[in-house]
C-alpha cells in the first residue's frame, strides 16, 4: 500500500488532531534513578496528576504480553531492562468518552507495538513517523513538551514525519492524539467517543 492509500486509509479511521498545549494530558514514561515511573501530566512534565480514575495500566513487554501495574503515589513503577524501550497502557473513563493512553520510553526500537505510536526512522535517530496498527500515517501536528518547559509544535514533512532538533540536554517528551470513528467496550460498558494519546518520551545528555 504507497503512503498516499495508507493515508487516506487512516483518515476514514480517525480524526487526527492534537489538543492545544495548555489542555493536553498524557501519561508519559521518565527513565531516572535506575529505574521507569509512568506519570500523567499536563502540558508540562514537571506538573504530575493523581493516578485515580486510570484502568487497566499495563507494561507491554518485549513478547506482546501485558503485565498489571499498581500505582505507587502518583507513578506506575515499572521493571524493565535498561537497555530496551519501555512501553505503558492504560485508560481513562470520563461520561461516555474514553481516552487510552500509550506512552514510550526510548528511541532504539524502530517498530511499533503501540496501536498508535511514534517511531523513529532510525534507532536514537531525531526524525519520528506516526504509526497507527502497522501502518505509517501523518499526524496534523506533534506537540514536543521538555523538562526545561520548552515547548514546540511539529508539522509533517510531505512523507508525515516529523523532525525534531534536541538543542540542549533533557527530557524531550513527543505527544499526539488521534480520535477515532467508532466505539469501544471497558468492563462492560460502551465508550461512543475514543480518543488515542501517545507519547515518547527520551533523554537527551
Amino acid at each position: 500500500m504507497s503512503f498516499f492509500a495508507s493515508r487516506r486509509a487512516f483518515a476514514a479511521l480517525l480524526a487526527l488532531g492534537c489538543a492545544p498545549l495548555v489542555q493536553a494530558e498524557y501519561l508519559w514514561i521518565d527513565r531516572s534513578a535506575g529505574q521507569s515511573q509512568a506519570v500523567l501530566s499536563d502540558y508540562q512534565p514537571s506538573e504530575r496528576l493523581a493516578l485515580k480514575g486510570l484502568l487497566e495500566p499495563q507494561l507491554r513487554l518485549a513478547d506482546g504480553k501485558f503485565q498489571d501495574l499498581a500505582a505507587s503515589g502518583e507513578a506506575y513503577v515499572v521493571s524493565a531492562p535498561a537497555t530496551s524501550d519501555v512501553r505503558v497502557l492504560a485508560k481513562k473513563p470520563d461520561g461516555n468518552a474514553l481516552t487510552i493512553y500509550e506512552a514510550r520510553e526510548g528511541r532504539s526500537d524502530t517498530k511499533a507495538q503501540n496501536d498508535l505510536e511514534l517511531v523513529p526512522l532510525t534507532a536514537n535517530g531525531n526524525v519520528f513517523q506516526l504509526h497507527w496498527k502497522g501502518t505509517v500515517v501523518s499526524a496534523s501536528q506533534v506537540n514536543v513538551h521538555t523538562s526545561a518547559q520548552w515547548a514546540k509544535v511539529l508539522k509533517p514533512a510531505a512523507d508525515g514525519s516529523v523532525t525534531l532538533d534536541t538543542p540542549f540536554p533533557g527530557r524531550y517528551v513527543l505527544e499526539v492524539a488521534a480520535q477515532i470513528n467508532g466505539s469501544a467496550t471497558v468492563d462492560g460498558k460502551k465508550y461512543d467517543s475514543v480518543t488515542h494519546v501517545a507519547t515518547l518520551s527520551f533523554e537527551v545528555k
